[in-house]
């Protein structure tokens, strides 16, 4: 298979990921179909697809008329039979193992023998759910990050089963979407994340002993480091809840000590406390 072979993409999940993904295939001129678990889910998520687009076009990125083409090309479904004759898949459901091996064998039985079959997982061991298809070596990660319309890197992550060919047409797949690809190693957390979990919750060990303020911590990795972003604004954004889970599901597979979330992470999460997208975290944004 060659990339201008795929015609049509395949998306389960229209939260926050799953929207995104759609939205970039589509305005790279792929017919997208998107599926849900409900109709309220489904329509949340194409309004959400919509405003972002929306967005571009007050920002100067796109046309009304990319807006208007891109909106055309997606389209929302409750089955998935109706991925039958998508050439690439994505899932991009919760991050739940045993929730994406059984799609993942739903998937192999409804899609065409030569289609590839995706994951957005951000941590979770893809050679696991490669092993539920009949297509170990068309089965790999993509790894978008959050939002995906602006986020430029895409993490390709390729298993111990994955095919050459299949790395191929999916790295050619995320330039024609304008991303940046790196290939990443199935390993917990992958490359990113790998990187990043370690930082994130030794920022956190640091307010949780009373060693630094949160505002010390975020001014000194910001001009000392020159990140545009400081470690707990930065976790803030990401979610919490997200990264504890993360950690969580990294610690488990490692038994490595620096994986560990802190209890002060576990009890923010435990409050609702998960960041932006909950008004409140390590800062206010109420």
């Amino acid at each position: 298979m060659e990339v201008s072979d795929i015609k049509k993409v395949g998306v389960v999940g229209c939260g926050i990921m799953g929207g995104g993904i759609a939205e970039v295939a589509a305005a790279a001129n792929y017919d997208v179909i998107i599926a849900e678990a409900s109709q309220d889910l489904l329509d949340k998520g194409m309004r959400a697809i919509e405003a972002s687009l929306a967005l571009s076009v007050r920002r100067g990125k796109i046309t009304d008329d990319v807006k208007t083409a891109a909106l055309g090309r997606i389209r929302g479904t409750l089955d998935l039979k109706y991925f039958g004759d998508c050439e690439l898949v994505i899932e991009a459901v919760t991050e739940n193992l045993e929730l994406k091996k059984k799609l993942f064998r739903e998937l192999d039985g409804i899609c065409r023998p030569d289609a590839i079959l995706a994951t957005n997982t951000s941590c979770l061991s893809i050679i696991d759910m490669a092993a539920q298809t009949s297509r170990t070596e068309q089965v790999l990660g993509l790894h978008f990050f959050n939002p995906v319309p602006a986020m430029k890197l895409l993490e390709i992550v390729k298993t111990i089963a994955t095919g050459d060919e299949t790395l191929r047409v999916a790295r050619a797949f995320g330039e024609s979407l304008g991303k940046a690809v790196v290939v990443a190693p199935d390993i917990p957390g992958f490359i990113v994340n790998r990187l990043l979990m370690p930082f994130f919750l030794e920022a956190i060990r640091l307010v949780e002993s009373g060693q630094a303020t949160r505002e010390d911590i975020d001014r000194a990795v910001m001009l000392g480091l020159n990140h545009p972003m400081g470690p707990l604004k930065l976790a803030d954004f990401v979610g919490l809840d997200t990264a504890c889970f993360i950690a969580e599901a990294m610690y488990d597979e490692m038994k490595d000590d620096r994986f560990a979330p802190p209890v002060l992470l576990k009890k923010m999460v435990a409050a609702g406390r998960h960041g932006r997208k909950s008004k409140k975290g390590f800062y206010d944004y109420g």
